[in-house]
């Protein structure tokens, strides 16, 4: 039998930091989405050591549904990793997410966002391109697990306290 997903409402969906309890549920999204997937140590040590790390989690009516990571250094937002849990995906749950890392960095002081793609990810690649990143350039055999190379995309982004094309 099918687990039922709880409906996403805005008293359903919350973004908040991650913790270290939250670490086994977004290693099996990491295990769901992606070939080389961040392991639990490495997910501890940006919780615990890495000062530039922000990391945030989407909840939905209490289970850990995705969740995005940056590492903020000076006015730059670079997103590490961000991921949906399978059962959640096709419902733009991903576009929320990135909308709410741009938001945070931006709060945080960030000017501009960047990340890299992989070059075959085409719907990734629209998303970002849809809220505003624009591709900069190419990491050749940037990825370790068969050398696919990189776009690296670049966005600026809203300046703090002032409404934006960011809001819902």
């Amino acid at each position: 039998m099918e687990q039922r997903q709880p409906q996403i409402t805005p008293d359903t969906l919350v973004f908040r930091s991650m913790t270290m309890d939250d670490i086994p549920y977004i290693c099996e999204i990491e295990q769901e989405a992606f070939t080389t997937p961040w392991t639990r140590g490495a997910f501890e040590n940006e919780l615990l050591n890495n000062q530039f790390a922000h990391y945030m989690i989407m909840d939905i009516g209490g289970e850990v549904a995705g969740y995005g990571g940056m590492w903020l250094i000076m006015e730059e937002a670079h997103v590490t990793n961000i991921a949906v849990k399978h059962t959640y995906r096709g419902q733009k749950l991903g576009e929320r997410l990135l909308r709410e890392l741009m938001k945070t960095s931006a709060f945080l002081g960030a000017i501009r966002m960047t990340l890299e793609v992989r070059t075959s990810n085409i719907v990734a690649q629209n998303l970002y391109e849809k809220l505003g990143f624009r591709s900069v350039g190419v990491r050749r055999g940037y990825y370790t697990d068969n050398r696919e190379d990189a776009v690296v995309m670049w966005a600026d982004l809203p300046k703090r306290g002032r409404k934006d094309s960011l809001s819902d």
